[in-house]
């Protein structure tokens, strides 16, 4: 603006020696005129609106306009296994009960009750439909990344991984292999003894492999965090196709993991939809939350995937990237006609009406290349 300002004084002072008052108030208008920077104004929210009402139709929904601008920079996805990977509907497969069945089944129900984890409620709807009968637990504790802890009847209860487990001193080592069958296994104990073995399955979602591919065809990286097992973890990983993977992961871990990546230069986004991944949806430079995540998630989260629809990840990031492409091409066109415009003006070669017809037409020039977006995210889906 003050270099426009500038040329305008200039170009009045010297056409006025030269050709008079009036030819120089005309040109020196002329030159403001041209350089109008209304085109440089809509340059930047009209190809956002665009581009995210378009993802808004795709089951893409962008916080702010800051973050499609900002998704186009994404090197590395990091993804949550259970319902962002799977479909988070797990399942009891097979167990083993070694004691009284009826009270281990009715002590599961009861303390797997009081989590909100997806496997818990695995436990809870299989405890049920085995004819379980509630009992108020005592002394309930929920221990992140681990399982949970509770007394019934006297009995003091753990329910959870092969970790909690180990650090308590039960003994496991027949069955510690167990989840190489395929899926999850949630150990029990009744008073420092092994009472239960449940292994857990849930089904991977379809478009998780296409999704991870069309990832690894833009470029970027991926990689798996999960508390799972590593078997399961592999298992899953090699199943959908991702790079890596990091197993047995407790929900503050999966933080220091974003934050050594973006330590190392990595722009990380990461996708997840329960309770445990809210810090690394925080963490992370753009966080992806499933629409039926937990709520801590979701408000934790810069873009919600409605229907939890992986392939939205890539969409995401194509988005941005054509709404920046757009940006810069309607920078372009906002600046083409002030580069050819303002010696024109200067010269007295524009009278301020072509100079104002000029201006409009680089307005309108702008949010037509804007509108054409529209038609190139619907070309892509």
């Amino acid at each position: 603006v003050p270099g426009v300002l500038g040329i305008a004084v200039l170009t009045f002072v010297i056409t006025i020696f030269i050709k008079g008052f009036e030819t120089a108030v005309i040109n020196a208008v002329s030159v403001l005129v041209i350089a109008c920077p209304c085109a440089l104004g809509l340059a930047t929210p009209t190809a956002i609106m665009v581009g995210a009402g378009s993802a808004a139709r795709r089951g893409i929904l962008f916080k702010g306009g800051d973050i499609l601008e900002r998704a186009h920079n994404i090197t590395t996805v990091v993804f949550d296994k259970t319902g962002t990977i799977t479909e988070g509907k797990p399942q009891v497969k097979e167990t083993v009960i070694l004691g009284d069945k009826q009270f281990i089944i009715d002590a599961l129900y009861s303390v797997e009750r009081q989590s909100e984890h997806p496997l818990a409620q695995a436990l809870v709807d299989y405890a049920q439909k085995q004819g379980a009968e509630y009992i108020e637990p005592q002394d309930f504790v929920s221990l992140a990344g681990k399982g949970v802890k509770a007394k019934i009847n006297g009995a003091e209860i753990l329910a959870g991984n092969i970790k909690l487990m180990d650090e308590n001193g039960i003994d496991i080592k027949e069955y510690k292999d167990y989840s190489q069958k395929g899926g999850t296994a949630v150990f029990m104990s009744a008073d420092g003894a092994l009472a239960g073995v449940f292994l857990i399955t849930d089904t991977i979602k379809s478009n998780a492999q296409a999704a991870i591919r069309e990832l690894k065809d833009m470029g970027i990286k991926t990689l798996m965090l999960t508390g799972d097992s590593s078997h399961a973890a592999a298992m899953t990983a090699a199943e959908v196709g991702i790079n890596d993977y990091i197993a047995e992961v407790l929900p503050a871990q999966k933080e220091e993991h974003i934050q050594r990546l973006k330590h190392i230069g990595e722009i990380v986004a990461m996708a997840g939809d329960g309770v445990n991944d809210a810090p690394s949806l925080a963490s992370a430079d753009i966080g992806f939350v499933m629409s039926s995540g937990a709520d801590v998630a979701i408000e934790a989260g810069d873009i919600t995937l409605m229907h939890g629809d992986l392939k939205k990840v890539a969409d995401a990031i194509l988005i941005s990237k054509k709404t920046i492409t757009k940006i810069k091409q309607n920078l372009f066109w906002a600046f083409i006609y002030n580069v050819i415009g303002i010696p024109l003006a200067a010269f007295g070669i524009l009278n301020p009406m072509i100079a104002g017809a000029a201006m409009a037409l680089s307005s309108v020039s702008v949010v037509t290349n804007s509108l054409l977006l529209k038609k190139q995210i619907e070309q892509k889906s």
